[in-house]
């Protein structure tokens, strides 16, 4: 970005100031959501360890990620805003912004994470769907290879089990 930031007046400097980093309204629905589905995960948590970028909703033995990303801050292609003011310097911000994310999706992909990007607008039970399609996937493909007859091939017979 070039140059410092723009002064605001006193009326956006506080409405921006109230903005949430973590826990905003379309992530609790979310995150309500995937508990109420028996999924259980760690919140705002940086999935590669020493990474500064946090997702909202982790599953790290799977390796998923999810991010809810806000229509304004993340440029929602349906529901993002030109500011008017220091119209600039919010462009470059915007701009950086979703620049930061495809790294961080590239980064995490190429460490062999699932990334699940969640628009604020969208429904919980539908983001909710996409989040366990992604776990599922994942538990499919890692799942062992069956081995024929393990427990009859010679060797590995069991005791009896003493009643």
């Amino acid at each position: 970005m070039t140059g410092p930031r723009p002064l605001t007046d006193a009326a956006t400097s506080a409405r921006m100031s109230r903005q949430r980093r973590a826990g905003t309204e379309p992530e609790l629905a979310l995150r309500r959501e995937l508990h109420r589905r028996g999924l259980r995960y760690f919140v705002d948590r940086a999935p590669i360890r020493g990474q500064r970028r946090r997702a909202d909703v982790v599953f790290p033995r799977r390796k998923v990620a999810v991010y809810v990303d806000g229509c304004f801050w993340h440029r929602c292609p349906q529901h993002a805003t030109d500011p008017k003011n220091n119209a600039q310097w919010w462009a470059e911000k915007l701009a950086g912004n979703v620049a930061r994310d495809r790294a961080t999706d590239e980064t995490l992909r190429a460490a062999g994470w699932q990334v699940v990007r969640i628009w604020e607008h969208e429904d919980a039970a539908t983001a909710a769907d996409r989040v366990q399609s992604a776990l599922e996937v994942l538990s499919a493909a890692n799942a062992p290879a069956p081995t024929p007859a393990a427990r009859s091939a010679p060797g590995n017979r069991t005791r009896p089990q003493p009643r």
